[in-house]
């Protein structure tokens, strides 16, 4: 927590917006598992080292991250972020309009798997990166969906992949570790992709990302 608070002291400056859709987010009560400063920073790199033109969002929460990734976007640029919690989609449009970036974000209210499939018979392109960060049950199959959306050379991150380290737990019970479990064995099979995964520590706990880029 020290280390972490000394690095973004030094590295990450005060962002009105930024901080705003935190605070906005925790008066609508939304619960407090928006990625830390620094993973919100990494994740703008990340994107912004992609040259990403078309992101997608699966988790949007208040709208936190996906400040962080619009902002990394060009001029034209669009994301679209997935939310299927209508409060949380209302607190996140909010939180995107303050920062000034309505124009380049879409909100797109529903279960992440069906608005999915809607988009993949859209066919309006291929997404450049994709950061995963719903409920953790059904990352597999967010993550599957990832690779259908996109391109070679894209980029796809996943979120809370370690859970404490409980991911190492062949008899968990956890039906959210027993998720992240089951796109770590589908990861592993998956010959499109190369991928690694991260472990973290800080104010989130012990956790932890994978890292993939599509080979085809």
């Amino acid at each position: 927590m020290a280390v972490e608070k000394y690095l973004d002291g030094l590295l990450i400056p005060p962002d009105a917006a930024l901080e705003a859709a935190l605070a906005e987010s925790a008066k609508a009560g939304l619960p407090e598992i928006a990625v830390s400063p620094s993973q919100g920073r990494l994740l703008h790199l990340l994107a912004k080292m992609q040259g990403a033109r078309r992101i997608l969002e699966v988790g949007t929460l208040g709208g936190y991250s996906t400040i962080w990734l619009a902002r990394a976007l060009p001029s034209r640029g669009r994301l679209v972020t997935l939310e299927v919690e209508k409060k949380h989609a209302e607190v996140a449009r909010r939180n995107i309009a303050r920062a000034g970036l309505s124009g380049k974000v879409e909100v797109r209210l529903g279960p992440a798997l069906k608005t999915l499939s809607q988009m993949g018979a859209e066919r309006k392109g291929a997404f450049d990166f994709v950061f995963i960060d719903a409920d953790k049950e059904n990352t597999a199959e967010y993550f599957e969906w990832a690779l259908r959306l996109s391109r070679s050379g894209s980029v796809i991150v996943v979120d809370n992949v370690i859970r404490d380290g409980e991911v190492a737990n062949e008899a968990t019970s956890d039906p959210r570790v027993q998720g992240i479990r089951r796109f770590n064995e589908a990861l592993a099979r998956e010959k499109r992709v190369s991928a690694t995964t991260i472990q973290t520590v800080g104010s989130k706990g012990y956790d932890g990302f994978t890292l993939a880029v599509v080979l085809r």
